[in-house]
């Protein structure tokens, strides 16, 4: 077989030679802006040109501070395409964390969007490797004190059109590099190969999958600048799909509108935002029409939202799962053939699941006893190994607790069914134990959010002087459902769980803390009610 090395800068080739006619929509501060592939190629390869000019060379890592934008998508391949590592940094870090990812993984440039400023600005001093700015922005109007600092359309214009990609790499050098969100200690960074960004941009594309095609007009929701905005961006170019990027600081109905006005087939976040957006639907009058399908993953997605999506709304949903150490697609929730004759209550509980490996993807699921058995019903960690999952962390001794044998440890819980179907029953750190028993705070969550009333919940183990543990349920109410009671909750889930499971209190409030990449963050919820079982007794 010929030795044909993969690389990412081939796959904004192939889209200018192909697709050269297809569109990317793309949402700025200043409204909608629209570009052909041929268009982005062109601005891909001078921005290229100029970074190369600038001093970047082979390795160099060059870090992005971005919105979902065209911008951000010619980053994704002029970096690389001039040799360096693209590193697209969470701007929902806290400044702590964002001068130690920008230090750590030294970073000689940083592309930074005009509104985002302020996010680097204060803390510019305590940035040793950065050389310089470029500034992402549709006019010159900013002022900033960051210096120096380079206009990036300015450089745009200075580029050369016919300069040719850095190919003199290996496809097993770095392409990118992200850092985990870290609800724990400092971030650690994730790299990303040439040929795993390719293959898994592949995987992308397969029907069991997200069946991503030429066809689609995608919209990635989920960030850009966490997890390679699940590889969308990188598959998508490459097959010719039209990307609609919603930009900066969008709501739920502006997704909405995105989605009728500009056709959208496919688009992927996290369930939040689908939470979001079902409420934007239910209090407006949208064309949902165009949607082929929602991929949503992140955190376990709850059945009633699923249902919500298939039934109410006519929308098939994807239930996908992975990390940002997975880049990050891992499993997916589809139905085996056979499956289809199943009720549609059985369809639905595997839809919630976290479904099958991705075809190149191994998984297991381990305890004390070894292997556990399919169907089963044992609980164990879930491990995962493949030719797009990360083998270590970036300069970090925290290596050796997740990557052992040949092996990713997940840190999640999850069981096996007799068809091979991952379900998570939880994170190893979320699970209650109560009296020497677990109880699952996904599945009690998933009951919950299956009232009426209910917009979000999540479940937190709180101490007890008896019991070791308790599961305590922080629950935020619907508009309209004000009256809504702790009784109202527990007598929902009541008939589904053993007495001991159900929770010893609900908590309301206005709004759950989420982490920077829309997850709830349950250790924040865990240290503000760690004394309450104590306080009621």
């Amino acid at each position: 077989m010929m030795n044909v090395p993969l690389n990412v800068p081939a796959m904004m080739e192939r889209a200018a030679a192909l697709y050269g006619k297809k569109e990317v929509v793309s949402r700025t501060l200043n409204g909608i802006q629209r570009f052909t592939y041929a268009e982005i190629a062109e601005r891909t390869k001078k921005l290229a040109s100029q970074l190369e000019a600038l001093g970047v060379s082979k390795g160099d890592r060059v870090g992005t501070i971005a919105w979902n934008h065209h911008r951000h998508l010619e980053s994704y391949f002029a970096i690389p395409g001039a040799g360096g590592v693209l590193h697209t940094i969470n701007l929902r870090l806290s400044p702590e964390h964002l001068r130690y990812v920008i230090n750590h993984a030294e970073d000689k440039f940083l592309l930074i969007d005009e509104d985002l400023l302020p996010l680097i600005e204060p803390i510019q001093e305590q940035l040793s490797t950065v050389e310089g700015y470029i500034m992402m922005s549709d006019s010159k109007e900013y002022n900033t004190t960051l210096h120096p600092v380079y206009d990036y359309e300015e450089l745009i214009n200075q580029g050369d059109a016919d300069f040719s990609f850095f190919t003199d790499v290996s496809e097993e050098d770095p392409a990118g590099i992200c850092y985990t969100s870290a609800t724990t200690g400092n971030p650690k960074g994730v790299v990303y190969s040439h040929r795993g960004i390719v293959l898994h941009s592949y995987a992308l594309g397969l029907a069991d999958t997200a069946a991503l095609s030429e066809q689609d007009r995608c919209m990635p929701v989920v960030p850009m600048f966490h997890a390679n905005a699940w590889g969308i961006p990188f598959a998508a170019t490459w097959f010719g799909t039209s990307q609609i990027l919603p930009g900066p600081q969008f709501t739920p109905a502006l997704l909405a509108e995105l989605i009728e006005a500009e056709n959208v087939t496919l688009t992927a976040g996290v369930p939040t935002i689908w939470m979001g957006l079902l409420q934007a639907w239910e209090n407006g009058n949208y064309d949902t029409s165009s949607l082929r399908a929602v991929l949503c993953g992140g955190s376990a997605a709850p059945e009633a939202m699923i249902e919500a999506f298939e039934v109410k709304y006519n929308v098939p949903f994807l239930h996908a799962y992975g990390m940002t150490e997975t880049s990050p697609l891992a499993s997916v929730a589809s139905l085996k053939s056979y499956q289809y004759e199943l009720s549609k209550k059985e369809q639905l509980e595997i839809r919630a699941s976290q479904g099958l490996p991705a075809p190149g993807v191994e998984m297991k699921v381990v305890n004390a006893q070894g292997d556990v058995a399919w169907g089963s019903g044992e609980m164990g960690e879930l491990l995962i190994r493949g030719p797009w999952i990360a083998d270590e962390y970036y300069q970090d001794d925290r290596s050796a607790e997740a990557f052992q044998d040949g092996w990713l440890h997940t840190g999640d819980v999850a069981t096996l069914d007799e068809e091979g179907t991952i379900r998570l029953v939880d994170r190893t750190k979320d699970l209650v134990k109560s009296g020497g028993e677990w109880i699952s705070s996904v599945d009690l969550e998933n009951a919950i959010m299956a009232h009426e009333g209910v917009f979000e919940a999540a479940v937190i183990a709180v101490p007890h002087q008896e019991w070791q543990e308790r599961p305590v349920a922080c629950v935020v109410k619907k508009d309209g459902f004000e009256t809504l009671t702790d009784k109202d909750i527990l007598d929902s889930i009541r008939p589904q769980f053993a007495k001991w499971w159900l929770p010893d209190d609900v908590i309301f409030l206005e709004e759950l803390p989420k982490t920077s990449v829309g997850k709830f963050l349950k250790r924040a919820l865990r240290e503000q009610f760690s004394d309450h079982l104590t306080k009621q007794a």
